[in-house]
Protein backbone atom coordinates (compact mmCIF):
# COMPACT_ATOMS: atom_id res chain seq x y z
CA UNK A 1 0.00 0.00 0.00
CA UNK A 2 1.14 3.18 -0.56
CA UNK A 3 2.09 5.73 2.04
CA UNK A 4 0.17 9.28 1.49
CA UNK A 5 0.81 10.42 5.01
CA UNK A 6 2.73 13.82 5.32
CA UNK A 7 6.95 13.52 5.59
CA UNK A 8 8.64 15.88 8.70
CA UNK A 9 10.60 18.85 7.78
CA UNK A 10 13.26 20.70 9.84
CA UNK A 11 10.75 22.23 12.27
CA UNK A 12 9.58 18.96 13.20
CA UNK A 13 13.29 17.48 13.76
CA UNK A 14 14.56 20.83 15.40
CA UNK A 15 11.34 19.82 17.82
CA UNK A 16 12.21 16.66 18.56
CA UNK A 17 15.43 17.78 19.66
CA UNK A 18 13.79 19.91 22.30
CA UNK A 19 11.18 16.58 23.14
CA UNK A 20 14.45 14.93 24.12
CA UNK A 21 15.31 17.26 26.71
CA UNK A 22 12.13 16.67 29.44
CA UNK A 23 12.43 13.13 28.31
CA UNK A 24 16.06 13.14 29.44
CA UNK A 25 15.60 14.53 32.86
CA UNK A 26 12.60 12.24 33.34
CA UNK A 27 14.69 9.28 32.86
CA UNK A 28 18.25 10.60 34.85
CA UNK A 29 16.08 11.96 37.97
CA UNK A 30 14.92 8.33 38.16
CA UNK A 31 18.89 7.74 38.43
CA UNK A 32 21.02 10.22 39.31
CA UNK A 33 20.47 9.75 43.14
CA UNK A 34 22.23 6.14 42.45
CA UNK A 35 25.44 8.08 43.00
CA UNK A 36 24.28 9.98 45.72
CA UNK A 37 22.44 6.75 47.81
CA UNK A 38 25.75 6.52 49.63
CA UNK A 39 26.10 10.14 50.76
CA UNK A 40 22.66 10.65 51.63
CA UNK A 41 22.90 7.50 54.04
CA UNK A 42 25.43 9.34 55.59
CA UNK A 43 24.11 12.79 55.94
CA UNK A 44 20.62 12.22 56.33
CA UNK A 45 20.64 8.65 58.05
CA UNK A 46 17.65 7.34 56.41
CA UNK A 47 16.57 3.88 57.48
CA UNK A 48 16.40 1.73 54.87
CA UNK A 49 13.14 1.57 54.34
CA UNK A 50 13.10 5.45 53.81
CA UNK A 51 16.58 5.02 51.43
CA UNK A 52 14.27 2.94 48.68
CA UNK A 53 11.63 5.36 49.10
CA UNK A 54 13.63 8.32 48.30
CA UNK A 55 14.98 6.53 45.24
CA UNK A 56 11.71 5.41 44.13
CA UNK A 57 8.77 7.59 45.26
CA UNK A 58 9.68 9.46 42.29
CA UNK A 59 8.94 6.55 40.03
CA UNK A 60 6.11 5.58 41.98
CA UNK A 61 3.80 8.66 41.69
CA UNK A 62 4.96 9.54 38.11
CA UNK A 63 3.85 6.59 37.02
CA UNK A 64 0.44 6.60 39.13
CA UNK A 65 -0.35 10.32 37.54
CA UNK A 66 1.04 9.48 34.02
CA UNK A 67 -2.57 8.13 32.44
CA UNK A 68 -4.04 10.82 34.39
CA UNK A 69 -2.00 13.59 33.13
CA UNK A 70 -1.78 11.57 29.59
CA UNK A 71 -5.62 11.58 29.33
CA UNK A 72 -5.22 15.53 30.39
CA UNK A 73 -3.00 16.37 27.83
CA UNK A 74 -5.53 15.11 25.04
CA UNK A 75 -7.79 17.73 26.13
CA UNK A 76 -6.03 20.98 27.44
CA UNK A 77 -3.59 20.56 24.96
CA UNK A 78 -0.25 18.69 25.24
CA UNK A 79 2.50 21.22 24.79
CA UNK A 80 0.54 23.59 27.26
CA UNK A 81 0.95 20.58 29.95
CA UNK A 82 4.45 19.63 28.51
CA UNK A 83 4.98 23.53 29.47
CA UNK A 84 3.42 23.88 32.38
CA UNK A 85 4.87 20.38 33.88
CA UNK A 86 8.52 22.16 32.92
CA UNK A 87 7.93 24.62 35.26
CA UNK A 88 6.36 22.21 38.28
CA UNK A 89 9.18 20.21 37.78
CA UNK A 90 12.07 23.23 38.29
CA UNK A 91 10.52 24.19 41.41
CA UNK A 92 10.48 20.68 43.15
CA UNK A 93 13.42 20.42 42.31
CA UNK A 94 14.72 23.30 43.88
CA UNK A 95 12.26 22.41 46.95
CA UNK A 96 13.96 18.15 46.75
CA UNK A 97 17.87 19.92 46.94
CA UNK A 98 17.34 22.13 50.05
CA UNK A 99 15.71 19.35 51.57
CA UNK A 100 16.76 19.06 55.39
CA UNK A 101 15.45 15.72 56.14
CA UNK A 102 14.74 12.00 54.81
CA UNK A 103 11.31 12.76 55.41
CA UNK A 104 11.42 16.09 53.73
CA UNK A 105 13.50 14.67 50.45
CA UNK A 106 10.77 12.20 50.24
CA UNK A 107 8.42 14.53 49.95
CA UNK A 108 9.87 16.27 47.60
CA UNK A 109 10.92 13.53 45.25
CA UNK A 110 6.43 12.98 45.70
CA UNK A 111 6.14 16.75 43.77
CA UNK A 112 8.81 15.73 41.42
CA UNK A 113 7.10 12.82 40.51
CA UNK A 114 3.76 14.56 40.36
CA UNK A 115 5.51 17.16 37.99
CA UNK A 116 7.03 14.35 35.85
CA UNK A 117 4.16 12.88 35.13
CA UNK A 118 3.04 15.84 33.44
CA UNK A 119 6.31 15.97 30.89
CA UNK A 120 6.53 12.17 29.90
CA UNK A 121 3.49 11.48 28.19
CA UNK A 122 3.20 15.10 26.30
CA UNK A 123 6.56 14.38 24.38
CA UNK A 124 5.44 11.15 22.66
CA UNK A 125 2.21 12.36 21.96
CA UNK A 126 3.65 15.51 20.29
CA UNK A 127 5.93 13.06 18.77
CA UNK A 128 3.43 10.97 17.11
CA UNK A 129 1.65 14.29 15.80
CA UNK A 130 4.78 15.66 13.67
CA UNK A 131 5.67 12.19 12.84
CA UNK A 132 2.74 10.89 11.19
CA UNK A 133 5.23 8.87 8.03
CA UNK A 134 5.74 5.60 9.76
CA UNK A 135 9.38 5.50 8.74
CA UNK A 136 10.12 9.03 10.41
CA UNK A 137 7.72 7.98 13.27
CA UNK A 138 10.40 5.04 14.11
CA UNK A 139 12.98 6.96 14.00
CA UNK A 140 11.70 10.05 15.81
CA UNK A 141 11.23 7.03 18.18
CA UNK A 142 14.57 5.80 18.29
CA UNK A 143 15.64 9.10 18.73
CA UNK A 144 13.80 9.93 21.76
CA UNK A 145 14.72 6.51 23.05
CA UNK A 146 18.05 7.23 22.98
CA UNK A 147 17.36 10.08 25.28
CA UNK A 148 15.58 8.17 27.93
CA UNK A 149 17.20 5.08 28.33
CA UNK A 150 20.66 7.32 27.84
CA UNK A 151 19.31 9.52 30.40
CA UNK A 152 19.10 6.67 33.00
CA UNK A 153 22.89 5.91 32.10
CA UNK A 154 23.77 9.34 32.06
CA UNK A 155 22.03 10.26 35.53
CA UNK A 156 24.65 8.64 36.85
CA UNK A 157 28.03 9.93 35.35
CA UNK A 158 26.77 13.54 36.00
CA UNK A 159 25.63 13.00 39.32
CA UNK A 160 29.28 11.47 40.03
CA UNK A 161 30.63 14.69 38.69
CA UNK A 162 28.60 16.87 40.64
CA UNK A 163 29.20 14.97 43.95
CA UNK A 164 33.01 15.12 42.94
CA UNK A 165 32.66 19.07 43.56
CA UNK A 166 29.37 19.65 45.52
CA UNK A 167 27.00 18.69 47.97
CA UNK A 168 24.27 16.03 46.85
CA UNK A 169 21.87 18.31 46.64
CA UNK A 170 23.67 19.55 43.38
CA UNK A 171 22.23 16.27 41.41
CA UNK A 172 18.54 18.10 41.45
CA UNK A 173 19.59 21.85 40.77
CA UNK A 174 20.99 20.84 37.00
CA UNK A 175 16.86 20.37 36.38
CA UNK A 176 16.34 24.04 36.72
CA UNK A 177 18.33 25.40 33.64
CA UNK A 178 17.36 22.63 31.59
CA UNK A 179 13.45 23.29 32.04
CA UNK A 180 13.95 27.40 31.60
CA UNK A 181 15.16 26.15 27.97
CA UNK A 182 12.38 24.21 27.50
CA UNK A 183 10.25 26.60 28.62
CA UNK A 184 11.84 29.59 25.95
CA UNK A 185 12.06 27.31 23.20
CA UNK A 186 9.14 25.03 22.89
CA UNK A 187 6.24 27.59 22.18
CA UNK A 188 8.27 28.19 19.36
CA UNK A 189 9.44 25.36 17.87
CA UNK A 190 6.61 22.79 19.30
CA UNK A 191 2.87 22.89 17.90
CA UNK A 192 0.03 22.76 19.90
CA UNK A 193 -2.22 19.61 19.55
CA UNK A 194 -5.49 18.09 21.33
CA UNK A 195 -8.08 15.97 20.85
CA UNK A 196 -10.20 17.91 17.94
CA UNK A 197 -13.66 17.01 20.25
CA UNK A 198 -14.34 18.15 23.23
CA UNK A 199 -14.14 14.96 25.65
CA UNK A 200 -15.19 14.89 29.23
CA UNK A 201 -12.24 14.59 31.72
CA UNK A 202 -13.63 11.56 34.43
CA UNK A 203 -12.36 12.76 37.83
CA UNK A 204 -13.58 9.19 39.35
CA UNK A 205 -11.32 6.90 36.71
CA UNK A 206 -8.34 9.32 37.22
CA UNK A 207 -8.73 8.77 41.38
CA UNK A 208 -8.72 5.27 40.68
CA UNK A 209 -5.69 4.39 38.24
CA UNK A 210 -3.90 6.86 40.81
CA UNK A 211 -5.50 5.09 43.76
CA UNK A 212 -4.88 1.21 42.14
CA UNK A 213 -0.87 2.08 41.20
CA UNK A 214 0.06 3.08 44.19
CA UNK A 215 -1.50 0.75 46.72
CA UNK A 216 0.10 -2.44 44.14
CA UNK A 217 3.42 -0.74 44.25
CA UNK A 218 3.61 -0.29 48.08
CA UNK A 219 2.25 -3.52 48.48
CA UNK A 220 4.79 -4.57 46.67
CA UNK A 221 7.64 -2.57 49.13
CA UNK A 222 5.59 -4.50 52.19
CA UNK A 223 6.16 -7.90 50.96
CA UNK A 224 9.42 -7.56 50.00
CA UNK A 225 10.23 -6.16 53.49
CA UNK A 226 7.95 -8.63 55.36
CA UNK A 227 5.09 -6.05 56.18
CA UNK A 228 2.06 -6.96 57.86
CA UNK A 229 0.25 -4.84 55.21
CA UNK A 230 1.61 -6.06 52.23
CA UNK A 231 -1.06 -8.35 51.15
CA UNK A 232 -4.10 -5.77 52.18
CA UNK A 233 -2.32 -3.10 49.60
CA UNK A 234 -1.78 -5.83 47.19
CA UNK A 235 -5.57 -6.50 47.26
CA UNK A 236 -6.82 -3.35 47.65
CA UNK A 237 -4.91 -2.29 44.31
CA UNK A 238 -5.97 -5.02 42.13
CA UNK A 239 -9.74 -4.13 43.27
CA UNK A 240 -9.52 -0.83 42.50
CA UNK A 241 -7.33 -1.55 38.86
CA UNK A 242 -10.80 -4.09 38.49
CA UNK A 243 -13.11 -1.29 39.18
CA UNK A 244 -10.69 1.40 36.93
CA UNK A 245 -11.10 -1.27 33.89
CA UNK A 246 -14.77 -2.30 34.38
CA UNK A 247 -15.59 1.53 34.16
CA UNK A 248 -13.24 2.29 31.21
CA UNK A 249 -15.22 -0.65 29.49
CA UNK A 250 -18.52 1.26 30.35
CA UNK A 251 -17.80 5.64 29.73
CA UNK A 252 -18.20 6.40 26.03
CA UNK A 253 -15.12 8.50 26.34
CA UNK A 254 -13.21 6.37 28.72
CA UNK A 255 -9.00 7.60 30.48
CA UNK A 256 -7.54 4.64 28.66
CA UNK A 257 -9.04 2.10 25.93
CA UNK A 258 -8.16 -0.64 27.96
CA UNK A 259 -9.65 -3.11 25.04
CA UNK A 260 -6.38 -2.27 23.11
CA UNK A 261 -5.01 -5.36 25.80
CA UNK A 262 -7.22 -7.63 23.63
CA UNK A 263 -4.75 -7.50 21.09
CA UNK A 264 -2.01 -10.03 21.91
CA UNK A 265 0.82 -7.87 20.07
CA UNK A 266 0.09 -4.54 22.32
CA UNK A 267 -0.11 -6.53 25.31
CA UNK A 268 2.91 -8.69 24.33
CA UNK A 269 5.10 -5.41 23.75
CA UNK A 270 3.88 -3.75 27.01
CA UNK A 271 4.42 -6.57 29.21
CA UNK A 272 7.87 -7.12 27.12
CA UNK A 273 8.43 -3.28 28.09
CA UNK A 274 8.07 -2.80 31.67
CA UNK A 275 9.83 -6.43 32.67
CA UNK A 276 12.98 -4.72 30.67
CA UNK A 277 12.41 -1.66 32.53
CA UNK A 278 12.07 -3.56 35.72
CA UNK A 279 15.67 -5.35 34.99
CA UNK A 280 17.35 -2.26 33.84
CA UNK A 281 17.05 0.04 36.38
CA UNK A 282 16.87 -2.16 39.07
CA UNK A 283 20.22 -3.43 37.96
CA UNK A 284 22.10 0.44 37.56
CA UNK A 285 20.36 1.10 41.23
CA UNK A 286 22.60 -1.91 42.75
CA UNK A 287 25.82 -2.11 39.81
CA UNK A 288 26.31 1.80 40.92
CA UNK A 289 26.59 1.19 44.85
CA UNK A 290 28.67 -1.99 43.85
CA UNK A 291 31.24 -0.01 42.04
CA UNK A 292 31.38 2.89 45.08
CA UNK A 293 31.20 0.93 48.47
CA UNK A 294 31.94 -2.58 47.50
CA UNK A 295 34.82 -1.57 44.70
CA UNK A 296 35.38 1.33 46.57
CA UNK A 297 35.84 3.69 43.54
CA UNK A 298 35.53 7.53 43.61
CA UNK A 299 32.03 8.76 41.98
CA UNK A 300 32.96 10.72 39.44
CA UNK A 301 35.16 7.44 38.28
CA UNK A 302 32.55 5.14 38.89
CA UNK A 303 30.42 6.83 36.93
CA UNK A 304 32.59 7.16 34.03
CA UNK A 305 32.58 3.03 33.73
CA UNK A 306 28.79 3.45 32.81
CA UNK A 307 29.94 5.05 29.33
CA UNK A 308 30.09 1.44 27.65
CA UNK A 309 26.23 1.35 28.94
CA UNK A 310 25.63 4.20 26.76
CA UNK A 311 27.43 2.79 23.90
CA UNK A 312 25.63 -0.17 23.89
CA UNK A 313 21.99 1.27 24.50
CA UNK A 314 22.69 2.98 20.95
CA UNK A 315 24.04 -0.05 19.43
CA UNK A 316 20.81 -2.03 20.21
CA UNK A 317 18.64 0.91 19.41
CA UNK A 318 20.39 1.37 15.70
CA UNK A 319 19.92 -2.87 15.57
CA UNK A 320 16.26 -3.21 16.49
CA UNK A 321 15.10 -0.04 13.84
CA UNK A 322 17.37 -1.43 11.13
CA UNK A 323 16.23 -5.19 11.32
CA UNK A 324 12.37 -4.34 11.97
CA UNK A 325 12.22 -3.63 8.57
CA UNK A 326 13.28 -7.41 7.30
CA UNK A 327 12.80 -9.14 10.41
CA UNK A 328 9.51 -10.14 12.54
CA UNK A 329 9.02 -8.20 15.53
CA UNK A 330 8.56 -11.66 17.45
CA UNK A 331 12.03 -12.17 17.19
CA UNK A 332 13.78 -9.23 17.95
CA UNK A 333 11.87 -8.88 20.88
CA UNK A 334 12.14 -12.16 21.80
CA UNK A 335 15.73 -11.89 21.06
CA UNK A 336 16.62 -8.55 23.17
CA UNK A 337 15.19 -10.21 26.26
CA UNK A 338 17.19 -13.09 26.07
CA UNK A 339 20.51 -11.17 25.74
CA UNK A 340 19.47 -9.30 29.16
CA UNK A 341 18.61 -12.01 30.64
CA UNK A 342 22.68 -13.56 29.72
CA UNK A 343 23.74 -10.35 30.87
CA UNK A 344 22.27 -11.16 34.54
CA UNK A 345 23.22 -14.26 34.14
CA UNK A 346 26.78 -12.98 33.82
CA UNK A 347 26.84 -10.29 36.56
CA UNK A 348 25.35 -12.92 39.39
CA UNK A 349 29.19 -14.16 39.08
CA UNK A 350 30.11 -10.65 40.47
CA UNK A 351 32.27 -11.47 43.35
CA UNK A 352 34.20 -8.45 45.85
CA UNK A 353 36.79 -8.51 44.02
CA UNK A 354 35.92 -8.56 40.21
CA UNK A 355 37.63 -5.73 38.45
CA UNK A 356 35.31 -3.23 37.28
CA UNK A 357 35.68 -3.70 33.61
CA UNK A 358 34.10 -7.02 33.97
CA UNK A 359 31.33 -5.58 35.81
CA UNK A 360 30.67 -3.14 33.17
CA UNK A 361 31.29 -5.79 30.77
CA UNK A 362 28.43 -7.63 31.98
CA UNK A 363 26.06 -5.06 32.49
CA UNK A 364 26.62 -3.49 29.09
CA UNK A 365 25.09 -6.95 28.02
CA UNK A 366 22.24 -5.87 29.50
CA UNK A 367 21.60 -2.35 28.49
CA UNK A 368 22.31 -3.88 24.50
CA UNK A 369 19.30 -5.87 24.76
CA UNK A 370 17.17 -2.82 26.48
CA UNK A 371 18.45 -0.77 23.56
CA UNK A 372 17.19 -3.43 20.86
CA UNK A 373 13.52 -3.95 22.71
CA UNK A 374 12.62 -0.56 23.88
CA UNK A 375 11.77 1.63 20.45
CA UNK A 376 10.14 -1.42 18.96
CA UNK A 377 8.10 -2.13 22.27
CA UNK A 378 7.20 2.02 22.31
CA UNK A 379 6.17 2.05 18.39
CA UNK A 380 4.16 -0.93 18.97
CA UNK A 381 2.75 0.77 21.85
CA UNK A 382 1.81 4.15 20.82
CA UNK A 383 0.87 3.53 17.03
CA UNK A 384 -1.61 1.03 18.04
CA UNK A 385 -3.84 3.90 19.22
CA UNK A 386 -5.95 6.10 17.51
CA UNK A 387 -4.09 9.87 17.14
CA UNK A 388 -7.36 11.48 19.48
CA UNK A 389 -5.85 9.14 21.77
CA UNK A 390 -2.55 9.63 21.39
CA UNK A 391 -2.01 11.46 24.87
CA UNK A 392 -3.44 8.33 26.39
CA UNK A 393 -1.07 5.86 24.64
CA UNK A 394 1.73 7.65 25.39
CA UNK A 395 0.94 7.98 28.99
CA UNK A 396 0.45 4.32 29.40
CA UNK A 397 3.60 3.57 27.56
CA UNK A 398 5.43 5.97 30.03
CA UNK A 399 3.29 4.68 33.08
CA UNK A 400 4.74 1.48 32.25
CA UNK A 401 8.07 2.46 32.18
CA UNK A 402 8.01 4.95 35.22
CA UNK A 403 6.26 2.17 37.29
CA UNK A 404 8.97 -0.41 35.53
CA UNK A 405 11.71 1.75 37.31
CA UNK A 406 10.53 2.10 40.23
CA UNK A 407 9.49 -1.70 40.98
CA UNK A 408 13.02 -2.02 39.56
CA UNK A 409 14.46 -0.45 42.30
CA UNK A 410 12.12 -1.68 44.55
CA UNK A 411 11.90 -5.00 44.17
CA UNK A 412 15.89 -5.68 43.29
CA UNK A 413 16.84 -3.09 45.49
CA UNK A 414 14.76 -4.97 48.32
CA UNK A 415 15.79 -8.11 47.68
CA UNK A 416 19.73 -7.22 47.32
CA UNK A 417 18.96 -5.68 51.11
CA UNK A 418 16.91 -8.94 52.60
CA UNK A 419 19.84 -10.73 51.67
CA UNK A 420 22.58 -8.08 52.93
CA UNK A 421 20.57 -7.85 56.37
CA UNK A 422 20.92 -11.74 56.71
CA UNK A 423 24.18 -11.66 57.07
CA UNK A 424 24.49 -10.23 60.36
CA UNK A 425 23.62 -11.80 63.43
CA UNK A 426 20.95 -9.45 64.94
CA UNK A 427 22.19 -7.37 68.17
CA UNK A 428 25.10 -7.86 67.56
CA UNK A 429 26.05 -4.43 65.63
CA UNK A 430 23.86 -1.71 66.05
CA UNK A 431 20.67 -2.04 64.24
CA UNK A 432 21.61 1.40 62.11
CA UNK A 433 25.30 -0.67 60.51
CA UNK A 434 22.73 -3.48 59.52
CA UNK A 435 19.95 -1.45 57.33
CA UNK A 436 22.28 -0.53 54.39
CA UNK A 437 25.40 -0.72 53.19
CA UNK A 438 26.28 2.89 53.33
CA UNK A 439 25.06 3.33 56.68
CA UNK A 440 27.50 0.55 57.97
CA UNK A 441 30.63 2.03 56.45
CA UNK A 442 29.57 5.40 58.56
CA UNK A 443 29.09 3.62 61.30
CA UNK A 444 32.65 2.13 61.22
CA UNK A 445 34.15 5.61 61.20
CA UNK A 446 33.24 5.41 64.79
CA UNK A 447 34.86 2.18 65.79
CA UNK A 448 38.31 1.06 66.15
CA UNK A 449 40.51 0.82 62.87
CA UNK A 450 40.30 -3.11 63.55
CA UNK A 451 37.02 -3.20 64.17
CA UNK A 452 35.79 -0.86 61.22
CA UNK A 453 37.78 -2.91 58.65
CA UNK A 454 35.95 -5.89 59.87
CA UNK A 455 32.83 -4.36 59.15
CA UNK A 456 33.67 -2.81 56.03
CA UNK A 457 34.46 -6.16 54.86
CA UNK A 458 31.74 -8.06 56.58
CA UNK A 459 29.35 -5.37 54.93
CA UNK A 460 30.93 -5.16 50.99
CA UNK A 461 30.27 -9.65 51.07
CA UNK A 462 26.81 -9.12 51.93
CA UNK A 463 25.92 -6.47 49.94
CA UNK A 464 27.78 -8.49 46.61
CA UNK A 465 25.74 -11.24 47.91
CA UNK A 466 22.25 -9.47 47.25
CA UNK A 467 23.33 -8.52 44.38
CA UNK A 468 24.33 -11.20 43.04
CA UNK A 469 20.97 -12.86 44.22
CA UNK A 470 18.61 -10.48 42.66
CA UNK A 471 21.07 -10.60 39.08
CA UNK A 472 20.00 -14.93 39.34
CA UNK A 473 16.18 -13.98 40.01
CA UNK A 474 16.62 -11.49 37.28
CA UNK A 475 17.96 -13.76 34.85
CA UNK A 476 14.87 -16.45 35.18
CA UNK A 477 12.09 -13.79 34.92
CA UNK A 478 13.80 -12.19 31.68
CA UNK A 479 14.60 -15.68 30.02
CA UNK A 480 10.43 -16.75 30.76
CA UNK A 481 9.63 -13.50 29.94
CA UNK A 482 11.38 -13.59 26.47
CA UNK A 483 9.54 -17.09 25.53
CA UNK A 484 5.78 -15.43 26.53
CA UNK A 485 6.52 -12.65 24.43
CA UNK A 486 7.59 -14.38 21.22
CA UNK A 487 4.95 -16.59 21.24
CA UNK A 488 2.58 -13.85 21.41
CA UNK A 489 3.92 -11.81 19.38
CA UNK A 490 4.14 -14.14 16.53
CA UNK A 491 0.39 -14.84 17.02
CA UNK A 492 -0.61 -11.05 16.90
CA UNK A 493 -1.49 -9.24 13.55
CA UNK A 494 1.49 -6.61 14.66
CA UNK A 495 4.06 -9.29 14.15
CA UNK A 496 5.17 -8.20 10.63
CA UNK A 497 5.44 -5.23 11.57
Amino acid sequence: MTRTDPRAGRREWIGLAVLTLPALLASMDLSVLFMAAPWLAADLAPTGPQLLWIMDVYGFLMAGMLLTMGALGDRIGRRRLLLAGAAAFGTASVLAAYAPTAELLVLARGLLGVAGATLAPSTLALLRGMFADPGQRRTAIGVWTAAFTGGIAVGPIVGGLLLEHFWWGSVFLINVPVMALLLVLGPVLLPESRDRISKRFDLLSALLSIGAVLAVVHGVKELVHAGPGGWLALLAGFALGAVFVRRQLRLPDPLIDVRLFRDGGFSAAFGGYVMMIVASAGLGYLAVQYLQVVLEIRPFTAALWQLPTVATTGIGIALSTTLVRRVRAAVIAGSALLVAAIGFLLVAQVEVDTAPAAVMAAYSVVTLGTGMLVPLAIDLIVGAAPADRAGAAAGLSEAGSELGGALGIAVLGSIAAAVYRSRFVPGELPPVATETVGSAIAAADALPDALAETLIADAQRAFTAGFTTAATIMAALLALTAALVTTRLRRSCVSGS
